[in-house]
């Protein structure tokens, strides 16, 4: 949810006029020979294999820090840590282009910004996003005789999420294989400038997600993070489509959703902890951080009104959260490092290559892993316009917790009491997803400066965890189950 588009939420056209930003220029040149050092000595070298998913194993990771593509088959355990630069700007969300092109001149400073197209995409109800297409596409081949895709720049519609780009490919490209066999690499005329919203340090920490992005990235589960600047990231873009609510149900996709979640629930530790420390799960901390920050009286009398009766005081909210957690802590389910906001605007599928990727690290951290899934559940019932009508049924959830289990665990034998345990407990968590997103929305419609109705959002989840919340908790597993 949290940065998903949703009705009412804010397209416009950007200005290419106005004030500059905010420019520490005299650090400038510093961060530019920073960032052209990196570029000369981090050469991606993007070489697709679709028969392959080879990720670096655990043992690899202290080593393999640096800036790969999130495509497959992408290890270089040569290369040293990552340096991400960061660009001493802060761009106005009034004036983005004017501020990606000041980060261009950086990172990108062989580009000619007279061949750059700025493409507004449909702001998020958190952040705003701009992709920025370099068109000069002269040279088609690299040093090694790799073949590039062009990209479409014109045309682009607005997509219905804030980090997916959809990225066409030209009418003479049908695969992923140039004319002549050779394997094709996505050509890297294409940055996302991502300008995070008002007052969103309040509900993100910005240094754990940039550490959270690299982190994925060192186990393929991200793509490259090019930048940093006082308010947003700069990074490489994901090609596919983003998930829609009937998509995200195709036999050939969901297995996918299942096994890339299962991977990363599997795979990924943060760097120097220990394995025997149990880490405090996000949903506790966040939650309660959320609620210390949402106000007993709205600056705006409007929404004070609508939200005192139910809401308010806040301490009613956090009881039943409390009351909530402490049972389904009891569940244990286990605490993986998880996503922690996978809506469907949040899973990239690329056909071609039969894969899914996420995006949009804000909120990964560790967590039950039934929270994880339940709030992907939960999250089917839209994009646009939330019904849900849409919440997944059982024999669904079965066979999707089926495939997760078979990668989790890693065999090919699943018993179906492990089965309906895990669906059991999703179902319980789901509940944590709707209170933890209600708070959530309570605490931007307090802050946030993007015309989306918060508060409506908040009676929408919180509304559904009432509906559901007799016969989720009422839920057993079956014994014996064959």
């Amino acid at each position: 949810m949290g940065t998903e588009t949703k009705s009412n939420s804010y397209t416009g056209q950007i200005s290419t006029s106005g004030g500059n930003p905010k420019v520490m220029k005299d650090s400038l040149s510093l961060v530019r020979q920073t960032v052209n050092q990196h570029s000369q000595s981090n050469q991606v070298q993007n070489q697709l294999n679709s028969n392959s998913n080879s990720y670096p194993n655990e043992s690899d990771n202290e080593q393999d820090q640096n800036t790969r593509d999130i495509r497959p088959n992408q290890e270089d355990k040569s290369r040293k840590q990552a340096i991400v630069p960061f660009v001493p700007i802060f761009v106005e969300e009034a004036d983005v282009i004017q501020g990606a092109k000041e980060l261009l001149r950086v990172i990108r400073p062989t580009w000619d910004l007279s061949h750059v197209e700025f493409k507004s995409f449909t702001d998020g109800i958190t952040n705003k996003l701009v992709g920025c297409f370099h068109k000069e596409i002269s040279k088609l081949r690299d040093e090694n005789g790799g073949s590039y895709l062009p990209i479409k720049t014109q045309g682009l519609s607005p997509v219905q999420s804030e980090d997916p780009v959809i990225i066409e490919k030209d009418d003479e490209f049908t695969d992923d294989l140039a004319a002549d066999g050779a394997l094709v690499q996505y050509s890297d005329n294409v940055v996302l400038v991502r300008i995070y919203g008002n007052k969103t340090d309040l509900l993100i920490d910005r240094k754990a997600e940039t550490q959270n992005f690299l982190l994925l990235h060192t186990y393929g589960l991200a793509p490259s993070l090019y930048a940093t600047f006082k308010n947003g990231l700069v990074y490489e873009y994901v090609p596919g489509t983003t998930l829609k609510t009937d998509s995200v149900l195709c036999p050939e996709i969901w297995p996918l959703v299942a096994r890339r979640m299962a991977e990363m629930h599997r795979k990924v530790r943060k760097h120097g902890e220990s394995s025997a420390a149990k880490p405090l799960p996000m949903i506790w901390k966040k939650t309660q951080s959320f609620l210390d920050l949402v106000p007993e009286r709205f600056s705006d009398a409007e929404k004070h009104k609508r939200v005192k009766e139910t809401f308010l005081p806040i301490s009613r909210l956090r009881e039943e959260f409390n009351k909530l957690y402490e049972y389904l802590e009891a569940l244990d389910s286990p605490i993986v490092f998880s996503h922690n906001d996978l809506l469907l605007g949040n899973v990239i599928y690329t056909q071609s290559l039969n894969t899914v990727n996420f995006i949009d690290y804000e909120y990964a951290d560790y967590n039950f892993q039934a929270f994880d899934i339940g709030n992907h559940f939960a999250e089917m019932c839209g994009v646009d316009e939330v019904d849900y009508s849409r919440y997944p049924k059982r024999e669904f959830q079965l066979k999707w917790l089926r495939v997760y289990l078979e990668e989790y665990l890693q065999r090919s034998h699943i018993q179906s009491q492990e089965v309906e345990l895990l669906y059991v407990q999703v179902n319980q968590f789901a509940l944590a997803s709707h209170i933890f997103w209600t708070v959530w929305s309570l605490l931007q419609a307090e802050h946030s400066t993007i015309d989306f109705d918060y508060v409506g959002y908040a009676f929408l989840r919180y509304n559904e965890y009432l509906a559901r919340k007799v016969e989720f908790l009422s839920l057993t597993a079956v014994k014996n189950n064959k």
